[in-house]
């Protein structure tokens, strides 16, 4: 019989070996023998082939004399990857039913539809070398010369440019090659050195973000390799590979549906339709990069990488990293304000230089005039206005503080590289600063606050508690329902390996829960069950309805059965009948639906989620109307029993949770658990306090969707627990939230999420539950799902914030100061006291080393102990006003006294005198670093020690004044101190 259809389908499988048309009758009737006699050899069992595990109808379809697996790659590389990758991107039903439906394309493939490929080192080489890797062509990344040019194309290092080549000129043409070239060279190697730091900076930046990519893109996909279900990457899957897909997945590469039940995809991202599209046998094309919005099937994998529809998209998509954080955009206008005070201060020093010296005003070195109308040279004349423009053009230049920027790329890149170590990922930068300002956080309970390990630890059959020493006494018809009810209506499944090793349990952490209790204490045999059974209709789980319904028909008898499980209220209220613990079946009236309502509430007040089973058998009439709505009956069901699952919280939860109340920031739960299972841990976590008021406090998402707008907005910020919310309820509270102007950050991981996650503030995702749908909504992905770690993403937020305030501070003295003394000094003598490559060097330590040692500080706990920084509130608060003027007004004081009076004071040269007002600026900047540290503390020192890297800067910056004084005199025009 085989070799009949082997036959029937000769012509399809040569079409797609890509035989030529061309062959000769007996050449083809020799063909035809040939895969005749080798696929009914294929289907004998053999002995030794010791490779695949027992596995139920893994037959091995295999074209070639030798069968063992080294023939693979030629007869997978036969197979044209163009026809295979047209077929679905054209959706080509005809050409699909040619070549044998799907399972005609995954013999072809080698593929078994039950058991996948073989999966073995061997097998995944050839599949990559004959169809290729899962992996997209990126654009080039931005090279390092790239952001040489971008820091050239800054103003003042331009204009300074301009002036280095002219003093370079003029000084080689005045004083020759040998003593001319210092001043010009100095201000090169100063340009040069800002350049550098720059650019490596912002280099590094880029490259951090590429990395990031990588890691966030790294998706974990559940695919079946002989015969088991595993996890592996995304970038892992090759041609063949048949894959499980459920709600929220992204479809890894393109593909066909071998089964399933409900699919239906938003293929919005290829399409740009935002209606949903079902796929099932008669629609069976899946596209890279759509999402899963309801139920669950398994694909076969016909095209990867660079051969998908996404894949050619994806790579000619670059990711911008230019991206403005609010604050980046708050510290530019603060920039450009404090550039035009520079500009204006530079403006009336040259006129000031010029007049007085166009006056006959000035001096040179041997107490001559320097202009005497007529008879001074042009050469001097111009030397001179070079000079003077120098002058103006760096006080320009210490005016603007461009380290603001600089600050700020290198704060947040270093606490995303740190938050990555506390188990954060950050996909848009922005939301580090935004997490700082947060005054609401609205989690979800299950995994973020409790450890998503579930166990079935209670068990009600009618009224009477079961434990797992009874449960022989359970009648076994019963049991057999209740097997039933687990096994067919569920999306999980079980692998038993070979070697009798550990049974792998897999699906939702709820299915594995269920499913090794049924197997481990009800001795369920889920694949005997699997095979008894015919599914017809399946209704998948997704978090509006709270259950999922399964339509089967028995083989033994094709009778006709429904199960239901889900949410017990829910399943309940579905009930006509219930089994009591004699296997009997009796009325369920209201008197006994309250006395379950009961059974139920003491579950959920010991913090269990409570599931409950239910089932009905239905005649054909029924089932055919059913099957025309597209719908599983409902009504009249029978009770099976309760099972209470425990999820316990999260070691540290109750810690975090008080360290954000304490910071300021309210915590919010919202959950699709009842309302007492949501009490019961909302206490155990310390978000409910048992003396408090609980009117208000804790409430059901029906009745806060009923309330109207106004009764919302008056009553949101009292609620603490919202119990059996559905995702509209999530997003309502958001929305009111944000309306009354709180910042909210939002964790979530389902993909009915999505919508709340984009609305808040701050979307934080789950990395282990979440589905991919969430995390592509989100800004930051908490990589272990725990609620710690979001309270860690609101330390560093506050910490980034608070780090560049005092870098503001900082930053600021420095302007301030060197501006005023500058400006009097032009103004009084004649002359700047700080020469052009004296305050570049200024400007170089003090923007780029000292931003890296105040970026740099950790957070510490007297962060969490501030209520949040309204997002409006100035940058610049009075604080930090009194502490920068003050500084600045010592700093102005002490060196406009050196500047008239130090040669008198101390009995030296001029030259010495302003050697020694560099030198003073500069010690009094490293000692302003200190100050910096703490905004609002008198003790500046507290938690010195732990900065190794701000102490390490300090050394740095004093050894290179050293050099500077006493080493590099012709470049810094200083003279040695003693």
């Amino acid at each position: 019989m085989a070799s009949i259809n082997i036959l029937e389908n000769l012509e399809q499988i040569l079409y797609l070996l890509r035989v030529p048309n061309t062959l000769s009758e007996p050449k083809k009737r020799w063909l035809s023998a040939f895969v005749s006699i080798y696929y009914s050899r294929a289907s004998l069992p053999k002995k030794n082939n010791a490779e695949i595990p027992p596995c139920p109808s893994f037959v091995s379809l295999d074209l070639n004399p030798d069968n063992s697996w080294k023939t693979d790659q030629s007869s997978l590389n036969k197979i044209d990857q163009t026809s295979l990758t047209k077929l679905v991107k054209e959706k080509n039903i005809e050409k699909l039913q040619i070549i044998g439906g799907v399972d005609g394309v995954a013999s072809i493939l080698e593929t078994n539809v039950e058991c996948g490929i073989h999966g073995n080192v061997k097998d995944i080489a050839h599949r990559h070398e004959a169809f290729g890797s899962n992996t997209y062509k990126r654009p080039p990344t931005k090279s390092f010369f790239h952001f040489v040019v971008e820091a050239f194309k800054d103003l003042t290092i331009l204009i300074l440019l301009g002036c280095a080549i002219l003093s370079l000129v003029f000084g080689i043409k005045e004083k020759g090659i040998k003593e001319g070239w210092y001043d010009g060279g100095s201000i090169f190697v100063a340009i040069f050195l800002v350049i550098v730091v720059s650019t490596i900076s912002n280099f590094r930046q880029n490259r951090q973000f590429d990395k990031l990519s990588k890691v966030s893109n790294n998706i974990q996909i559940e695919v079946v390799r002989a015969g088991r279900r595993q996890r592996i990457s995304i970038f892992e899957i090759v041609v063949g590979d048949v894959i499980c897909l459920k709600i929220g997945d992204q479809v890894p590469a393109d593909g066909l549906f071998l089964d399933g039940h409900s699919l239906q995809v938003d293929e919005s991202s290829m399409t740009g339709e935002s209606d949903h599209v079902e796929v099932n046998c008669s629609h069976p094309f899946l596209f890279s990069g759509t999402k899963v919005v309801d139920g669950y099937a398994r694909m076969l994998v016909t095209s990867v990488g660079m051969n998908t529809i996404w894949g050619e998209m994806m790579s000619s998509i670059s990711r911008d990293t230019n991206e403005q954080t609010p604050l980046q955009v708050r510290l530019n206008r603060l920039t450009s304000s404090i550039g035009k005070v520079g500009l204006a201060v530079a403006f009336l020093v040259l006129v000031v230089l010029l007049v007085r010296y166009f006056t006959g005003n000035t001096e040179d070195g041997n107490g001559n005039k320097e202009f005497n109308g007529s008879s001074t040279k042009v050469n001097n004349i111009l030397n001179a206005v070079v000079g003077i423009v120098a002058a103006a053009v760096t006080i320009v230049v210490v005016a603007i503080p461009e380290g603001l920027p600089l600050a700020v790329t290198l704060t947040l890149a270093y606490s995303m590289k740190r938050m990555m170590v506390d188990q954060a990922m950050v996909r848009k930068l922005s939301a580090c600063e935004t997490m700082g300002f947060a005054t609401t956080i609205c989690t979800d309970k299950t995994g973020t606050l409790t450890l998503n390990k579930m166990k079935v630890t209670k068990f009600w059959l009618g009224k009477e508690s079961f434990v797992p020493a009874t449960y022989s006494s359970i009648a076994p018809y019963f049991l057999k329902l209740l097997q039933e009810g687990v096994s067919l209506n569920t999306t999980g499944s079980v692998y038993k390996p070979a070697s009798g090793s550990e049974i792998e349990f897999s699906g939702s952490p709820t299915e594995q829960a269920i499913l090794s209790w049924a197997v481990q204490e009800l001795s369920m045999e889920m694949e005997q069950l699997m095979q008894s059974c015919k599914i017809l209709y399946v209704e998948a789980f997704n978090s509006q309805k709270k259950r999922s319904g399964v339509l089967i028909r028995k083989n033994a008898d094709n009778t006709i059965h429904v199960h239901w499980k889900g949410a017990a209220e829910m399943i309940l209220k579905m009930c006509s009948s219930y089994y009591d613990a004699s296997g009997i079946m009796k009325d369920l009236d209201d008197g006994e639906k309250m006395k379950f309502e009961q059974i139920i509430q003491g579950m959920a007040a010991s913090s269990l989620r409570c599931i409950a089973f239910a089932h009905k058998q239905v005649s054909e009439e029924d089932q055919e109307h059913d099957s025309e709505q597209k719908k599983i009956e409902e009504e009249g069901l029978t009770l099976l029993g309760l099972v209470g699952i425990k999820d316990p919280c999260r070691p540290g939860v109750k810690k975090a949770v008080e360290d954000c109340q304490n910071a300021g920031v309210n915590i919010k739960m919202i959950t699709g658990d009842n309302v007492f299972t949501a009490k019961a841990i909302a206490t155990e976590c310390g978000i409910l306090r048992f003396d408090q008021d609980m009117s208000g406090a804790v409430i059901e998402g029906v009745e806060f969707r009923n309330y109207t707008p106004d009764e919302r907005m008056e009553r949101v910020d009292k609620i603490c627990v919202m119990a059996r919310s559905s995702p509209f309820d999530k997003l309502l509270m958001v929305e009111c939230l944000k309306q009354k102007g709180h910042v909210v950050a939002v964790t979530g991981d389902g993909t009915n999420d999505a919508p709340a996650l984009k609305e808040a503030d701050v979307g934080l995702s789950m990395g282990i539950q979440g589905t991919e749908v969430a995390k592509e909504s989100s800004d930051i992905v908490i990589l272990d799902d725990n609620f710690a770690s979001v309270v860690t993403v609101l330390r560093w937020g506050r910490c980034v914030y608070n780090n560049i305030q005092k870098f503001i501070q900082f930053q600021l003295t420095v302007n301030v100061a060197a501006l005023v003394i500058n400006f009097v000094a032009a103004v009084s003598a004649g002359k700047v006291s700080l020469t052009a490559v004296q305050l570049l060097w200024v400007n170089l330590i003090m923007d780029t080393l000292g931003a890296l040692a105040l970026a740099t500080e950790k957070p510490t706990e007297e962060l969490m102990t501030k209520p949040p920084v309204g997002r409006t509130e100035p940058l610049i608060t009075n604080i930090m006003w009194r502490n920068l003027l003050a500084q600045a007004l010592y700093q102005i004081i002490i060196l406009l006294t050196l500047q008239f009076k130090g040669e008198s004071i101390f009995g030296v040269t001029e030259k010495v005198n302003d050697t020694l007002i560099f030198n003073t600026f500069v010690i009094c900047q490293v000692f302003n670093e200190f100050n910096a540290r703490k905004l609002e503390k008198k003790n500046v020192f507290k938690g010195i020690h732990r900065n190794k890297l701000f102490l390490g800067i300090i050394a740095i910056t004093i050894v290179l004044q050293v050099v500077m004084v006493e080493f590099l005199k012709k470049f810094a025009d200083t003279e040695r101190l003693n």
